[in-house]
């Protein structure tokens, strides 16, 4: 039986069995035992096996699978003309489970190795999350629109995206991160220009290809990094409440607002995530619905009171 066989470390790194570089990574060079097997179990390693040209096979072990890791075996689906997929995985002994969709796969991959998702504590920053299927109800809710067209794209990203958040004027404030295999740290990819106010116009420039993290609210910077790479490792959107005060500037800001976050996959192996969000009440002074501590609607609002 024609089998091909590749396995992907935690850090999203491919490496052929038996190889220097999967030895290495083993960390016994000259293994008496089922090296393949270890690694999967004991090392966040994924296995990926081609058989016959017919069917894909994985194996893993989910509690110690890691999001670069998942991200390379997505990309790889995503990209395989066959029509077979049979997925092993380890639970203190090994299941196994076929499907004929690389979609399916895919969905159960992540469903497979994405614990529950306990949002970081911050003192500053208070998550509730939201009914992300009772916001596909709410016709008078804008974030409704990007919802339906996420499901509707079947989270494909592609450039009438944009022209979608152009014509339903999103894109000012629209956010979208990447989240690679390796090293799996949101970047910036676009930072609409409503926000210039947090971010001013020389750093919103420097600031695309950078950490997510390296904003100058560090704090807020890592972590809105943790829901990003959870969202694009889960495959899974997200819908909350956010309750948060940003050291944007001179003057801490307060703001409430929901936050919908969305993962969409591309031709390549990024993983790219937006993020929209709608301001829940209205100052006095602010003439629009929609701001967010990242919005320049809302530091202008914060600096004009």
């Amino acid at each position: 039986m024609q089998r091909l066989t590749m396995l992907v470390n935690a850090n999203g790194q491919w490496v052929f069995p038996g190889s220097d570089e999967f030895l290495e990574a083993l960390g016994d060079p000259d293994p008496d035992y089922d090296a393949e097997a270890f690694a999967v179990k004991n090392q966040g390693f994924i296995k990926f096996s081609i058989i016959e040209r017919t069917m894909i096979e994985i194996e893993l072990h989910p509690q110690n699978t890691t999001i670069p890791a998942l991200l390379a075996i997505q990309h790889q689906l995503q990209s395989s003309n066959v029509e077979l997929f049979r997925i092993r995985y380890f639970d203190s002994s090994w299941h196994s489970e076929i499907t004929s969709s690389a979609e399916r796969a895919m969905a159960r991959l992540r469903q497979l190795a994405s614990p529950a998702f306990v949002p970081p504590i911050r003192r500053r920053f208070i998550v509730e999350p939201r009914d992300y299927g009772r916001l596909l109800l709410e016709e008078e809710n804008p974030l409704r629109l990007m919802a339906q067209r996420w499901r509707t794209a079947f989270g494909q990203f592609d450039t009438s995206i944009i022209s979608f958040a152009i014509e339903h004027q999103f894109l000012p404030r629209l956010l979208i991160v990447g989240v690679s295999p390796r090293p799996a740290e949101p970047v910036w990819r676009f930072i609409g220009e409503a926000h210039a106010s947090w971010l001013d116009a020389e750093y919103r420039f420097r600031a695309i290809g950078e950490r997510v993290e390296a904003i100058p609210d560090k704090d807020y910077g890592s972590w809105a990094s943790e829901f990003y790479k959870h969202v694009a490792g889960s495959g899974e959107p997200r819908y909350d409440c956010i309750t948060a005060t940003i050291q944007g500037g001179p003057n801490p800001y307060y703001s409430k607002y929901e936050r919908l976050v969305l993962p969409w996959t591309t031709s390549g192996d990024e993983m790219l995530v937006t993020v929209c969000n709608r301001r829940l009440f209205k100052e006095p002074s602010e003439p629009s619905l929609y701001a967010d501590p990242e919005s320049s609607v809302a530091m202008n609002s914060a600096k004009s009171s």
